[in-house]
């Protein structure tokens, strides 16, 4: 799929999702946005970017860490709809509209003392290319700290994108689960020129009272949004019941307790460099 279309997909769909958001992914991603912090090690008074931010579930929590020695916490993301989400329950950071690669158009470089981004570069057209980005926007010595879902077998609710792309043209998240697989976040945090790289896999689990919260958190609160906003009644009740089939495994009595798995990555920029950020 062409770059530039990809966005624009991704920019409405979430544009669309971001109202349920929150209600459908707030306790499921905790761990995650736990991890992320912990990896990041925040320190009062400290300068941190969001990147890929949404409603801002992990800006709000690095505004706490930060806020008490007078930091700066600011935050982007594609969505402008995700953006108001964030505003309106963080109205003391800044905010920016900005996709991860032309960071440095809407940012300063060699600024930020932390860099973070949850559950966000599964999304980008070209994850390490916007890696590369984001490193920019670091100061020397600055941590960058990010997650993704990992392995596809890992996650019990990846049926959802074959659902959905089997009733629409075009893939709805090509290749999500690319950068979770195998070493391939540590190797893309390496090339975007970060040193001291970790990254550990967490497994989880995502649980949802009932068949309609499992159903409204897939398709109203997550990627393929867009694309179930513009299927008739008929195609949702089919998609749904195909949904719900693929995590029928994981029901128990009314509610289901669906596996996942997190990678968290980290890494530093050097202190000096020769590398052409």
């Amino acid at each position: 799929m062409d770059a530039r279309l990809q966005l624009r997909l991704q920019r409405y769909g979430w544009d669309r999702a971001a109202p349920h958001y929150e209600k459908a992914w707030n306790e499921a991603l905790a761990p995650a946005t736990r991890a992320v912090l912990d990896a990041a090690a925040l320190r009062p008074g400290e300068r941190v970017l969001d990147v890929a931010c949404g409603s801002g579930l992990l800006t709000r929590a690095a505004w706490q860490a930060v806020a008490p020695g007078g930091g700066e916490v600011v935050g982007s993301d594609i969505s402008e709809s995700m953006l108001t989400e964030a505003a309106v329950r963080l109205p003391g950071c800044r905010f920016v509209r900005a996709d991860a690669q032309t960071l440095n158009e809407h940012v300063p470089t060699a600024y930020f003392d932390a860099l973070l981004c949850g559950l966000g570069l599964m999304y980008m057209p070209d994850p390490e290319a916007a890696l590369v980005g984001m490193a920019r926007c670091l100061r020397p010595t600055g941590r960058l700290a990010v997650s993704v879902w990992g392995e596809r077998r890992a996650c019990g609710w990846a049926e959802i994108f074959p659902i959905v792309d089997a009733r629409v043209r075009s893939e709805v998240c090509p290749m999500f689960f690319r950068v979770g697989s195998g070493d391939t976040l540590a190797q893309a945090l390496r090339a975007a020129g970060l040193v001291d790289v970790h990254t550990t896999r967490i497994s989880t689990q995502i649980s949802y009272a009932d068949a309609d919260a499992a159903c409204d958190a897939a398709f109203l609160g997550g990627p393929v949004a867009l694309a179930y906003s513009r299927f008739d009644g008929p195609t949702r009740l089919a998609a749904r019941a195909d949904y719900l089939q693929s995590i029928e495994p994981w029901r128990q009595g009314d509610c289901f307790r669906i596996p996942g798995e997190f990678v968290i990555g980290s890494g530093l920029r050097p202190a000096a460099t020769t590398n052409d950020f």
